[in-house]
């Protein structure tokens, strides 16, 4: 961090009268928040609405037992710590301090002076104790588990009052497959402002430590389509391969046009695998996940419904384990072999309690009842909600997210890029080759165009 000699004493930039005075009416209840990062204002809704987390909290809770940690995850986390004492004395002489947590937001290990990790200490900003953000509220390591890339929370942005002399910035280490943060890199400091370099620092750190999982992913997915490949062998039945997460790693012709993803098509980069659009499936394959740690033999079956199918379709789902390394599964249609899902864990879509959407217009947060949501639309990296309000910027990171949150409350997916509120569909309008337009019934009668491959399940959940 070449910057750091160049740090400045806190001034009103770490202590922020603007943030402040947000702040301060945000926890009497308001929702106007002029002067707010949109980052920091979508997690004070969460504290506040979510988690409700006491703003007067002075100090973080002890941390509950956390789960057990892979070895790939025993490597992100050594890695991490290497990268952590590289700067350690660094960040002494600045008067701060460097922590690594795991997905939960317990600290694990701690770095600095010891009279700053004495300070540290009175706000429980230490080993054990958790940090998450509904623990702690808003804060560079919590914060960053709910988001991607680098997170700096500074002064009164902070959740707790107890906490706005601090200035932190942290990032999550994710699973290159499933998304889900394995650890955090923080970095805090007591009245004064981070480096200059320090975000940039966290991005390399992290992508440094994705590396190895990176690289294991890779190996993982040439392992599953081996595993594809011998198994297709011995049987007629249509076939795929997914991974940990449900995305489709090679299927041939059948299960291609079911799941809707090219044919025998190996996709082993993590990044680069078939998305199917199929919660169902998706559901079944974390089922499968779940049952398989806990049974290495486990095999299963259920029924999803596929694409061009307007019936349900018969699965059977057996994990595939490398060097006893779950990898993903293997999926035959049109089969039942297995125990028989129980129906409490059906592989339906996610269910999500209704509540309202989070927006951001400029500075403003928005809070939306669902009924006021006409579409949804991916553009770039933005999520675009065509509301009674007019067009404003969805808080949810991803149309994926948001379509699995609003699955349940009368959402449907259309279009890899849309997805509608079914209540508001006004008419349905046919191409001529077939392709089929859902016109909203907003102000403008907007159109949104539905893909090839959802034309069944509109038609499932319209009744046409």
């Amino acid at each position: 961090m070449r910057d750091a000699h160049r740090l400045e004493p806190v001034s009103a930039d770490l202590d922020s009268g603007t943030v402040l005075a947000a702040w301060e009416r945000f926890v009497q209840g308001e929702d106007h928040v002029p002067g707010v990062r949109p980052l920091v204002a979508i997690s004070w809704h969460r504290c506040r609405e979510q988690y409700r987390v006491d703003p007067h909290l002075r100090e973080a809770p002890v941390a509950v037992v956390g789960p057990d940690h892979t070895p790939e995850h025993d490597v992100v986390f050594a890695e991490l710590g290497f990268r952590a004492a590289s700067v350690a004395h660094e960040m002494g002489n600045l008067g701060g301090v460097v922590t690594v947590t795991d997905a939960t937001g317990r600290i694990l290990a701690e770095w600095g002076d010891q009279a700053t990790l004495v300070r540290a200490g009175d706000s429980h900003l230490a080993p054990w104790f958790c940090w998450s953000e509904c623990a702690a509220g808003t804060n560079g390591m919590g914060t960053a588990l709910e988001a991607h890339g680098p997170v700096p929370i500074r002064g009164a942005e902070h959740w707790c009052q107890a906490f706005h002399n601090w200035a932190g910035a942290g990032i999550a280490v994710r699973d290159v497959v499933t998304r889900e943060p394995i650890a955090v890199l923080n970095l805090c400091c007591w009245r004064s402002r981070l480096p200059a370099s320090a975000e940039s620092w966290l991005a390399n750190a992290a992508a440094m430590s994705q590396y190895p999982l990176k690289r294991r992913a890779r190996h993982s997915g040439a392992e599953l389509v081996a595993a594809y490949s011998q198994a297709r062998a011995r049987s007629s039945a249509a076939l795929a391969a997914v991974d940990t997460a449900g995305k489709v790693v090679i299927a041939d012709d059948t299960a291609s046009v079911l799941l809707g993803v090219p044919a025998s098509t190996p996709a082993v980069d993590p990044t680069l695998r078939w998305s199917s659009g199929l919660p169902e499936l998706i559901a079944a394959a974390q089922y499968a996940t779940r049952q398989a740690a806990h049974n290495p033999d486990w095999v299963g079956s259920t029924q999803i419904f596929a694409h061009l199918a307007d019936e349900p379709t018969s699965i059977s789902i057996r994990p595939v384990f490398s060097s006893r390394h779950l990898i993903g599964s293997l999926i035959s249609f049109d089969r039942s072999d297995g125990a028989q899902f129980p129906r409490a864990e059906e592989p339906v879509r996610p269910r999500v309690q209704p509540r309202r959407l989070v927006a951001m217009r400029d500075n403003r947060m928005v809070l939306l009842r669902l009924p006021e949501v006409s579409f949804a639309e991916s553009q770039g990296k933005d999520v675009w909600l065509s509301t009674d309000q007019g067009r404003v910027r969805a808080a949810s990171p991803s149309l994926d997210k948001l379509d699995s949150e609003l699955a349940d409350a009368g959402f449907l997916r259309v279009h890899r890029r849309y997805v509608v509120n079914l209540s508001r569909v006004r008419e349905i309008e046919r191409g001529l080759k077939g392709e089929l337009s859902l016109v909203m019934d907003d102000r403008t009668h907007e159109m949104v165009p539905v893909s090839r491959r959802n034309v069944p399940g509109v038609r499932r959940a319209l009744d046409i």
